[in-house]
């Protein structure tokens, strides 16, 4: 797999569990204190910087009340959306200095 692309598929699960989150009610603090995890790390998570383990996934899905299948839903198409609005560097237009 591209590198590119986990990288992207990890901040659409960052996202998605983010959305869940809050659709539930949690804050950031409360929600890491359920699953059992620190809430810099649940930061982490959600800003799709980590690289999570199975039990971390099966902890924040059980958490979150949802079957695993639900919380990977759509997790492609999202990651296709992040790349659609990520321009690389070399396509920007340069700033002009002056």
């Amino acid at each position: 797999m591209d590198e590119g692309l986990s990288k992207l598929l990890l901040r659409a699960l960052g996202q998605r569990i983010r959305e869940l989150r809050t659709e539930r009610g949690y804050s950031q603090e409360g929600f890491a204190d359920e699953c059992g995890v620190h809430r810099t790390f649940m930061g982490t998570i959600e800003r799709g910087e980590s690289n999570l383990s199975f039990q971390n996934i099966a902890k924040v899905a059980t958490t979150l009340g949802v079957p695993l299948s639900g919380l990977f839903a759509g997790l492609e198409s999202k990651a296709q959306g992040l790349a659609a609005r990520s321009v690389p560097a070399a396509v920007r237009k340069p700033k002009k200095t002056r």
